[in-house]
């Protein structure tokens, strides 16, 4: 048995098509359907909430460019992970692959689960409904935790695209497909709904009273908008999954990103056509009160039915890449040798696709959705600055590097996103230190297990 798991490897099924739907089917879930809300209490005026947009979608786009280069260079499972390992060594892979596992991409999943519960409660407001409380002081105003029926609904989705996931990377990739296919019509629709089907409203101009305004709150806007654009980066964990890495990755980053951003211009523009900014922040679900006001009471329940539509394609797609970067870090000796076992049959990493999805369905249990939010974002570009600036040491590092796709715009592109993701980290801490650092702490925690799986490199658990 143990035989068997050293030469399992993971196959390389996925197309470009099945790349691209990656990016898109990720990066667009629930954000786009909720954060404009917090996006106009931050800021105030419409045309600031734009700009927001553009900025964080140039700014995405400047690190989809930055990762064409390195996943074109090294087209292997886990992403960043090889980033990083590559560029400062493998003390930095470890820490990207304990924050992704513990943090990063599970809060992701377990934010994208609690969106769709939010959106599912349209039809059934019982789920909103208090199912029973945990007695630790993580509710509102340090109080007990509240667990609603939503929550417990959203954990039994995590787990069962958890479960679709181990039975191969071409099953979950095809259901990746057709659900994006899905999604991006049905946004489609409520794009076109918006824009032709109001005469706009009349105070168009009018913002916000109320807003935090300046830096402060547009940087916590941003914060906003970046996780409504997270998930671009997702498809460089597959990397060894894809047919003609050289090739498709660097298609399907690039285009896929700059598809997300225009249509999310174009959805935030239906939004303000048909909502005043007041309204837009008095909204929960701004899709669907648009949708209500144009369409009537159908509108908001098809509005409802593609939100969760789009963060099922989004939950698919994250839980079919996150678990690649524990396979991979436990594929180097630095993690749980479990993690690093591939099925024979199905040639995906079962066990990693599991932990994953049950360790996300426990942090459903912990806050609310602005919550979770927060708590992805602030350790997540930590990294994904680091990981942009390897570009920029490995062209040092390593000149004479195969490098099949170089970075438009070097140094300025990376060099940029670099900045941004400084200063984005500051405002997070400065803005939310609580979730912050807990974020922090999570990390931290992983350094006594780097130090013992150090000592222990010699015992390679497979060779990939």
């Amino acid at each position: 048995m143990a035989e068997a798991r050293v030469v399992t490897k993971l196959r390389r099924d996925l197309g470009v098509w099945g790349a691209a739907s990656i990016v898109v089917g990720t990066v667009i879930g629930s954000g786009i359907f909720l954060v404009p809300k917090r996006m106009i209490l931050e800021v105030g005026d419409p045309w600031m909430v734009f700009a927001v947009w553009v900025f964080g979608g140039v700014l995405s786009l400047a690190g989809a460019l930055t990762y064409a280069e390195l996943a074109a260079m090294m087209p292997e499972a886990g992403g960043e992970y090889n980033y990083l390992r590559a560029a400062y060594g493998p003390f930095w892979g470890f820490l990207y692959g304990w924050t992704q596992m513990w943090v990063a991409k599970s809060g992701s999943i377990a934010t994208l689960a609690t969106g769709f519960f939010y959106y599912l409660a349209n039809f059934r407001p019982e789920l909103e409904n208090v199912a029973f409380q945990i007695p630790i002081p993580l509710g509102d105003g340090g109080g007990p935790l509240d667990v609603r029926m939503g929550q417990l609904l959203a954990i039994c989705v995590i787990l069962a695209l958890g479960v679709l996931n181990c039975f191969g990377v071409r099953v979950g990739g095809g259901v990746q497909v057709g659900v994006t296919i899905l999604k991006v019509a049905l946004i489609g629709g409520i794009i076109g709904f918006g824009l032709l089907g109001s005469a706009g409203v009349a105070d168009g101009g009018a913002v916000h009273v109320g807003a935090t305004g300046g830096m402060a709150g547009f940087f916590a806007a941003l914060v906003a908008a970046l996780w409504a654009y997270d998930g671009w980066n997702n498809v460089s964990m597959v990397s060894s999954e894809v047919k003609d890495p050289q090739r498709n990755l660097p298609r399907a980053l690039v285009y896929g990103t700059a598809g997300v951003v225009v249509i999310y211009l174009l959805t935030n523009l239906a939004y303000f056509h048909v909502l005043s900014a007041d309204e837009v922040a008095g909204a929960d679900r701004v899709a669907a009160t648009m949708m209500k006001r144009v369409a009537g009471a159908w509108g908001a329940d098809a509005v409802s039915i593609a939100a969760m539509i789009s963060i099922f394609a989004a939950l698919n797609g994250s839980i079919l890449s996150g678990s690649r970067v524990p396979y991979a870090l436990a594929r180097d000796g630095y993690f749980f040798k479990r993690f690093a076992q591939v099925s024979e049959t199905h040639a995906t990493p079962g066990f990693s696709i599991l932990a994953m999805s049950g360790w996300a369905a426990v942090l459903v249990l912990s806050g609310r959705y602005d919550q979770l939010l927060t708590l992805v974002i602030f350790p997540s570009w930590i990294l994904y600055g680091m990981a942009t600036a390897a570009v920029m040491v490995l062209r040092r590092k390593l000149p004479d590097a195969p490098r099949p796709y170089r970075t438009v715009g070097y140094p300025v592109v990376p060099v940029l996103f670099v900045l941004v993701a400084g200063l984005l980290v500051f405002f997070t801490l400065k803005n939310s230190p609580r979730e912050s650092l807990l974020g922090l702490v999570l990390i931290a925690l992983g350094l006594p297990f780097y130090w013992h799986w150090r000592g222990k490199k010699g015992e390679k658990c497979v060779s990939d």
